[in-house]
């Protein structure tokens, strides 16, 4: 092979390789923003799940109360009357994070987090409408559950 031959076929190796280079971080940035949108999409979820129970009526096994309608009162949900199988740190996981949940007079936080793709989601209710839910995604370096 002539020195033109190898200097090509040089450039030709060193440019394959930093294909795949960009390849493998692309692919691990799209991974981290799937997986926070998924945790996005299961502490919606969740939320929605909160708000159905608080508009269920008490004798029902929800959270209304049917002497004052207007009570905001989150206080008393848990993942367990919403539905969800709690793990050993009574929060609920899957395949994109751990969630839990608290409750308080007149809002509802659900955290969810995967320390593995390093994001957090938090996602508070104020009421029982689409409006009434707000999101925040964060990166952390350890998951954090208030």
């Amino acid at each position: 092979m002539g020195q033109q031959q190898l200097l090509l076929l040089v450039l030709g190796i060193v440019i394959v390789g930093l294909a795949v280079v960009v390849g493998i971080q692309a692919f691990g940035e799209n991974q981290k923003k799937a997986n926070s949108d998924a945790l996005v999409n299961d502490a919606v979820r969740i939320a929605s799940d909160g708000q159905a129970w608080k508009l269920k009526p008490a004798a029902f096994g929800g959270g209304a109360d049917s002497a004052d309608p207007d009570n905001d009162n989150f206080a008393a949900i848990s993942l367990a009357q919403l539905g969800y199988e709690l793990n050993a740190n009574s929060r609920y996981d899957n395949l994109n994070g751990e969630f839990a949940i608290v409750g308080a007079d007149g809002s509802l936080t659900i955290t969810g987090c995967s320390a593995a793709n390093g994001n957090q989601v938090v996602v508070t209710v104020e009421g029982t409408e689409p409006e009434d839910i707000s999101t925040v995604v964060s990166t952390v370096t350890a998951c954090t559950f208030s």
